[in-house]
């Protein structure tokens, strides 16, 4: 009976977004979100056992859960929730947990939002989270958030402002991506490395003690890294014809890519902690299970299009010229990202320096093999 009454109380908390307290012989509804907390209404003990009675007869007791679970969980904001790493944290949060998660995107009618949508627990607002304020976060019951923020100029003022935010709103938790940990310097030569160094010092600075982070310094993305082989593979297997193909890799260079879900779920276990102290103020290293060279990517390709690629250019950084052209803002700012695979390029960012407590919460599974595959099936 106290299960079927918990489920109950339960079932009116998920659809109408109250919680129930218990207050003498009767119950307390109280708004779950909002801007003010107040007592809805008195709810008579004998309404509910009627009910809880009712879920008795169609719930058999061995189906029942053995503990009941918190019906105050905390909110988690997913900012980025539909890009790289964003999708699988909401995935993972919606699969192992059951406390209420906000994802936000810039446009309800992507295929992802989309799918996000239909998970259980996952609210999707289409919202752009530059705008997010203190006053947004405590009427949304923001505790733990995770923020992955575009690789641009204006990335410090804009992130910044939204960690301001979270530390005024009392914000328990924030994980955010960073960038290969061996480029997250002050005198890197790519510009966007020096942005994450500079939030993380910020981050590490007395004022925002309250405010308990994780930055994961993950590796490059296997997707990056393999997207100019899938495409060679797919328009050979159209047309039958090579053109160059162009890696960005070096031909030698042990790098240890990472599948940008593996990070997700990583982020997703992180906000999971009961007690996330022990993970305050880290900076992880997260690579890929294994290492891989320009020549293996190169010798995966020919394995998929059965025969010998007869042109290919190793360190190949030309697609910047087309990107940057048609952008706006400094060129010779945006140029120094052809600086970024440079660690990478002198064996400085190999699966090996993953840090001990990545691989103890939630290694990193997905191989560059897995993730090519994966990339040719979309």
């Amino acid at each position: 009976m106290e299960t079927s009454r918990f489920l109950f109380h339960s079932s009116i908390s998920l659809c109408f977004g109250y919680s129930i307290v218990p207050s003498g012989r009767s119950f307390v509804i109280f708004e779950r979100r909002g801007a003010k907390t107040a007592a809805a209404a008195l709810v008579s003990t004998a309404f509910i056992n009627m009910r809880a009675e009712m879920l008795d007869n169609l719930l058999p007791s061995s189906n029942l859960p053995s503990q009941i679970p918190n019906i105050m969980a905390p909110t988690y904001l997913i900012v980025g929730a539909t890009g790289n790493t964003g999708q699988s944290v909401v995935e993972t949060l919606s699969k192992l947990s059951t406390c209420a998660v906000i994802a936000l995107t810039r446009s309800l009618h992507s295929p992802v939002a989309k799918h996000l949508a239909i998970l259980p627990n996952v609210q999707v607002l289409e919202k752009n989270w530059m705008d997010i304020t203190a006053q947004w976060l405590r009427e949304h019951e923001i505790e733990r958030a995770f923020v992955a923020t575009p690789s641009q100029p204006s990335q410090f003022a804009e992130e910044t402002t939204f960690h301001v935010a979270a530390l005024k709103a009392g914000v328990k938790y924030v994980v955010r991506i960073s960038t290969t940990a061996a480029n997250v310097r002050p005198d890197c030569e790519a510009y966007y490395p020096r942005i994450h160094w500079a939030i993380e010092a910020l981050l590490s600075t007395p004022e925002f003690k309250p405010l308990q982070w994780t930055s994961l310094q993950a590796n490059n993305f296997s997707s990056f890294w393999l997207a100019t082989a899938a495409e060679f593979i797919k328009q050979y297997r159209k047309t039958g014809k090579q053109d160059t193909l162009r890696l960005v890799a070096s031909e030698d260079a042990p790098v240890g890519t990472v599948d940008a879900n593996d990070v997700g779920v990583l982020a997703a276990h992180l906000l999971l902690q009961e007690d996330v102290s022990p993970h305050n103020n880290a900076k992880y290293v997260v690579n890929g299970p294994e290492d891989i060279t320009g020549r293996q990517i190169l010798e995966l390709v020919e394995r998929y299009i059965g025969t010998s690629v007869d042109n290919v250019i190793f360190k190949d950084m030309s697609f910047l010229d087309y990107v940057i052209g048609a952008t706006q803002g400094s060129q010779s700012v945006l140029m120094s990202m052809k600086h970024g695979p440079e660690t990478a390029w002198n064996g400085e960012c190999t699966a090996s320096a993953t840090s001990e407590a990545v691989l103890k919460l939630a290694a990193p599974t997905r191989t560059p093999a897995d993730t090519l595959k994966a990339m040719l099936q979309e």
